[in-house]
């Protein structure tokens, strides 16, 4: 497994399109409530969503693609809806591992998958060992996943692996190897739909020097165009990691010659 390095320690390469999208797909509720429908048929109405940004993010040449489909914290919504979400994940794990290899898409699961049902634990596995050798895009579904609990958790792994550490001798390259995505690049850029301006407890360490982009679009209706505006916007954002704009423009010049 490659390892990739904090943006807090080296500064990444910068492009136009970014290298690794992270999305908190909010709004499902409120689409189907405008609709006078059921909550749990937004839900449905946004795995359509899900499979165009996945499709899309592969053909325009995105490497790494990460959605929030269920926080530890949303085990606190009415058990009706949270069942109805757990049979959809299943349903959909199901229906799309195949298409998802066929196009090259390695398919990742994050979080505390000890809470989900046997049938569920078994297709992630199934799911994630027939997509491995996938190189298109890598396509990660955080499910009962939270940014605190991913740190707590790979302190407790490090721990564990490392008897006998002192706190002295704790770093950020000791430590990394350990978090939920340690096979993946930092997010590029986060995208959260439905309105809320917040993290919402998502990919905490992972989003240090991520550029933020909130729309009040509802994940259902959040389309190839939506995506494209938000690609547009991140292309006009001056990345710095810390240096000044004149850095950056001397940099440039530099390059320029």
């Amino acid at each position: 497994m490659t390892l990739h390095t904090s943006s807090t320690l080296v500064v990444p390469e910068v492009s136009a399109i970014p290298r690794h999208v992270a999305i908190i797909m909010d709004g499902n509720g409120r689409w189907a409530s405008k609709r006078l429908m059921p909550r749990v048929a937004g839900h449905s109405e946004g795995l359509g969503a899900v499979k165009k940004i996945v499709e899309e993010c592969r053909r325009i040449g995105v490497e790494y693609l990460t959605v929030f489909a269920f926080s530890s914290e949303n085990w606190r919504r009415p058990p009706e809806e949270v069942g109805f979400l757990m049979k959809l994940f299943l349903k959909s794990l199901k229906g799309e591992v195949s298409r998802l290899a066929e196009n090259d898409i390695s398919l990742r699961l994050i979080g505390d998958l000890s809470r989900f049902d046997s049938a569920i634990q078994d297709m992630v596995r199934f799911s994630e060992e027939k997509t491995a050798g996938c190189k298109s895009l890598t396509f990660t579904i955080a499910a009962n996943y939270g940014g605190r609990w991913d740190i707590l958790q790979a302190m407790r792994r490090c721990l564990d692996a490392n008897p006998g550490l002192i706190s002295e001798q704790v770093t950020e390259e000791l430590l990394q190897p350990y978090l939920s995505m340690a096979y993946a690049p930092e997010p590029d850029l986060f995208i959260r739909t439905g309105g809320e301006q917040r993290v919402s407890n998502f990919l905490l360490w992972q989003l240090a020097y991520t550029e933020l982009y909130f729309t009040d679009v509802l994940w259902p209706d959040f389309d190839e165009a939506q995506l494209h505006k938000a690609f547009k916007w991140f292309g006009q954002r001056e990345r710095r990691f810390g240096r000044t704009s004149a850095q950056l423009a001397s940099l440039a010049m530099s390059d320029a010659v």
